[in-house]
This record gives structure tokens, C-alpha cells and sequence, in this order.
């Protein structure tokens, strides 16, 4: 595919709420002036308003794909933990960089702490992250996930925030040295719940645009 680039990155979020596209941009915000590229947020019309179950992330994947052809960057990073259209957009943008938010907090997590921990949206998100970290071939550094029984619009609300804290206490519990954020929503409370856990808490989104700024440094 013909792609034309831009001195850019640009992060998608595959849902269509504006509340959690307005928190992945604050997330991101302070990369910016440390980014050699402008970082664009951007979030999609007539998507569900959170990935719920997989089925969400099937449907999204094309919407995702149609995005990066429709706005030209240096490379991308696609805000959904699930990570959907990422194996199908790499396939077809050949060397731009694709990042999805959920395999670079894995990632990165991994080399943090020995074993981590993923708070989670829903019992059906939990579903999809134990098949994530299947496909990774990284379960011996799993200590699991907890959920908070959140839609993604919530979780730019305080009234989660406790429900958040709890799941990452219990993940200290159950041996997760690291505690990675299960949406890209959760963003503005990373601090919060670092303090209340007692760990290191590791915001996907800001993982993925740290790692794509690197990818595209080491391609120039």
C-alpha cells in the first residue's frame, strides 16, 4: 500500500466516546514536549462507546484500518486495549509502525517489574487479556487480572476510582509487582492508584506513544 507519511503520530481511539478521547489526550500530553512529533488524538464516529466483548473489537477493526488511510502519519497507536486491527494495519502499512496500546503495556511492564497485573474493565475484558498474554507467550509473568465492572465511559468518572484501587490492591496481592491501567480511559487517575497500591502503574496509552516515538526514531 501506497501510504504517505506526515511528521506526526497519531493515536486512534476505536471508541466513540469523547469523554475517553479527551483523557487519552491529556494522557499523552506531557510526550509531547519531549517528542521529536506532533502527537494527534483522534477518536472515531459511530463505534460502540466502549469494547465490551470481542465482538466490539471485530467490528471496530476495519474503522481503525479505514483511519490510518484516511490520515497520513509517521506512525500510529491504536487506544484500546484489545488492540483491534493492529495485525491487519501492520500487514498493510508495511514498515509505518503500528502500536496498540495493550501489547506495549504488556511489553513494557515486563521489563519494570517480575510479574504483573492488569486491572480490567469487565469479566469479558478479562477474557480477552488472558488470550492476549496467551498469544504473547508471557503467562509465567501473569499474575492475573481483576475487574472493576466498568463501561469505558465511566472511568473517567471518581466513582470508579475506589472500584480501581481495590483491583489493584488485590493484584499486589495475588503477586503482581507491576500494575498495568486495562483502558485507555482510566489515564488521570494513574497517580492515585500507584499511591494507593504501593507499585508501579503503568498507563497503556503513554507505553504505546513512549514506544512508537522509539520506533520511529530508530527507522530514521
Amino acid at each position: 500500500m501506497s501510504h504517505v507519511t506526515a511528521e506526526r503520530l497519531l493515536v486512534i481511539n476505536p471508541n466513540s466516546s469523547a469523554a475517553v478521547t479527551r483523557a487519552i489526550d491529556v494522557a499523552v500530553d506531557p510526550l509531547r514536549a519531549r517528542s521529536p512529533f506532533a502527537i494527534d488524538v483522534m477518536g472515531l464516529q459511530g463505534t460502540p462507546a466502549g469494547i465490551a466483548v470481542q465482538s466490539d473489537a471485530d467490528q471496530v477493526a476495519p474503522d481503525v484500518l479505514h483511519a490510518m488511510r484516511a490520515h497520513p502519519a509517521r506512525g500510529y497507536v491504536v487506544a484500546c486495549f484489545s488492540d483491534p486491527g493492529v495485525p491487519g494495519a501492520r500487514e498493510e502499512l508495511g514498515g509505518i509502525p503500528v502500536r496498540g496500546i495493550g501489547e506495549s503495556a504488556i511489553l513494557h511492564a515486563l521489563i519494570v517489574g517480575d510479574r504483573f497485573g492488569i486491572v480490567a474493565l469487565s469479566r469479558s475484558a478479562i477474557l480477552r487479556q488472558r488470550r492476549l498474554v496467551r498469544v504473547m507467550g508471557v503467562d509465567a509473568r501473569y499474575a492475573g487480572s481483576r475487574a472493576v465492572d466498568a463501561r469505558a465511559e465511566e472511568t473517567t468518572s471518581a466513582l470508579v476510582l475506589d472500584r480501581m484501587s481495590e483491583a489493584a490492591c488485590g493484584l499486589v496481592s495475588d503477586g503482581a509487582d507491576t500494575i498495568i491501567m486495562g483502558c485507555a480511559g482510566m489515564a488521570h487517575f494513574r497517580e492515585e492508584i500507584e499511591g494507593l497500591c504501593g507499585r508501579p502503574v503503568i498507563e497503556p496509552t503513554r507505553a504505546a506513544v513512549a514506544a512508537l516515538i522509539g520506533d520511529c526514531l530508530l527507522r530514521n
